[in-house]
């Protein structure tokens, strides 16, 4: 059998079963599966032979991007129809969330592996730190800023959910509530903005990533097909079995159990970072 395809079919493989682990995750915890399968996929693609240690955390991140599409679209579209899709903010939102897709995806493809290793793992551990110690009670003010602010608040959250693969609701949910927004619209409307980071972000990293040396075989600039072929199905399969084990077990618990995890994988990014 031909290296490479023995390689792609190791790819598959190993990423499938990973797959399952996000969508468990995702769905026992509410949280977006990018969060889960950029360091899923950054530890995988390290230990495949033939993948470039210069282009590893791009190719994690631009994979990540590219297999959200299509659950972003069935989440956004989910949330619309049961009316928590806030159709104003959105709109509102929107000329932030495109600048700063576009500004990620920008410097995403002038910066080097490390720069987008640090973004995730500075980011992980502030997520991971909210996971531990954060409340729902808490509360900057009782209703969002102006229009401008508001604008500068959805460019920030896009351009650092794109440059870390993942679709914007583990940010933009605690923000909204923090401004007093109602829990249920903040992740309905999340939903629907993770759809206009995941498309321009995944195009973005396949352009940013054309035609470069040091890819896994089957990839297209940064996203690995072979990767995304393994991931979606297998995501898809298994979030309804995390959502079904979630009202079996303790939430506050398993937030922890997943903090943790974060922070051990912030830890770890810091370590490669160092070289330990």
């Amino acid at each position: 059998m031909p290296a490479d395809l023995n390689l792609l079919l190791l790819l598959a493989s190993v990423l499938a079963v990973a797959g399952v682990a996000a969508g468990l995750l995702a769905g026992l915890l509410g949280v977006g599966g990018g969060i889960v399968m950029v360091p899923i996929l950054y530890f995988v693609f390290g230990y495949i032979e033939g993948i470039d240690e210069a282009v590893r955390m791009h190719m994690a991140v631009g994979t990540s991007l590219a297999a959200m599409i299509p659950t972003s679209i069935s989440s956004a579209r989910a949330h619309h129809a049961r009316g928590s899709v806030d159709a104003e903010l959105f709109i509102r939102w929107l000329p932030g969330i495109i600048l700063g897709v576009l500004a990620g995806v920008l410097v995403a493809s002038f910066v080097r592996g490390p720069v987008l290793m640090t973004v995730f793992a500075v980011f992980a551990a502030i997520i991971s730190l909210h996971m531990l110690f954060g409340r729902e009670s808490w509360r900057i003010s009782d209703s969002l800023p102006g229009a401008n602010a508001q604008r500068a608040i959805a460019a920030g959250i896009a351009g650092i959910s794109v440059m870390m693969g993942i679709g914007g609701g583990t940010f933009t949910v605690p923000v909204l509530t923090l401004f007093g927004y109602p829990i249920h619209r903040a992740v309905g409307t999340a939903a629907a903005i993770g759809v206009l980071i995941a498309i321009p972000g995944a195009i973005g990293f396949i352009a940013g990533g054309w035609g470069l040396p040091g890819r896994p075989p089957g990839s297209l600039g940064y996203a690995s097909l072979v990767g995304v072929a393994a991931l979606i199905p297998t995501t898809i399969l298994a979030a309804p079995w995390g959502v079904a084990l979630a009202h079996r077990l303790s939430r506050v618990w398993l937030r922890r159990a997943f903090a943790i995890f974060l922070g051990l994988t912030s830890l770890r990014m810091v370590a490669s970072l160092l070289g330990l």
